[in-house]
């Protein structure tokens, strides 16, 4: 992974700060999705490359808003985007789409079953100035109930045109792009008749994050990265020449 976050972030000793973030060490993950596709289109790529690289990784993954067919297609595709993950659950919850804010107390609650019973190494969740309600809340949520962890605030592009400048980004290749978009495109069907669900749509994003971090495979995926903490590997004593 590259881009302008720092190398590592390591944990301080006897304190619990953030927790220790090396990609060869990661062991858990929680993802956060407000809705069905939420999560594949915001860090399906990046997802790919680290169960690629790391299989059997625990993943805790859920999505706020399924209802109906919705559940179906949200099942399917996490079933395939988690295929390498090692322990895996999978939470499909049934909050009422774009009432977010109106049921705020009720999804904090949930927040607070989440943070009791996953310890996550990363999170991935919505990027806090969504323009879309429910993605804030999810977003203002995860942060209220993990303090310290690394968390990567994810992008969704819509007609609101809200993208930002992200300062977390992960090269991805081609072949991962490609496996990324079909398989939300092959999953998510009731979505077809959406003018911004396309795979031109998903294949320009990551094409332009490329390009922001002179990605040697040319696509990206870009995050959100609000607190790094740098520590060095071998600290320098006080008074003493490096």
């Amino acid at each position: 992974m590259g881009g302008m976050a720092p190398a590592g972030i390591r944990h301080l000793k006897d304190q619990c700060l953030m927790h220790e973030f090396h990609i060869d060490e990661i062991r858990s993950i929680l993802c956060l999705g407000a809705h069905a596709d939420d999560l594949e289109i915001g860090c399906g790529g990046t997802l790919l490359e680290i169960l690629a690289q790391r299989p059997g990784i625990k993943v805790h993954w859920v999505v706020f808003s399924t209802i109906d067919r919705r559940a179906q297609e949200a099942a399917a595709s996490a079933e395939r985007f988690l295929t390498l993950a090692g322990q895996k659950r999978v939470v499909l919850l049934d909050y009422r789409d774009t009432f977010f804010p109106a049921v705020y107390e009720s999804i904090k609650e949930y927040f607070e079953l989440i943070k009791r019973d996953v310890a996550p190494d990363l999170i991935f969740t919505h990027r806090r100035e969504d323009m879309h309600q429910d993605h804030r809340v999810i977003a203002e949520l995860t942060w209220c109930a993990f303090r310290d962890h690394v968390i990567l605030e994810y992008e969704i592009p819509k007609y609101e045109g809200d993208l930002g400048a992200p300062n977390f980004f992960v090269p991805l290749e081609e072949a991962v792009c490609r496996r990324k978009i079909e398989t939300i495109l092959e999953c998510f069907s009731s979505q077809h008749s959406k003018q911004w669900f396309s795979g031109d749509t998903y294949w320009a994003l990551l094409r332009l994050r490329g390009l922001e971090c002179n990605s040697p495979t040319r696509f990206a995926e870009a995050f959100h990265s609000r607190k790094l903490r740098a520590n060095w590997t071998s600290p320098i004593q006080r008074g003493t020449s490096p």
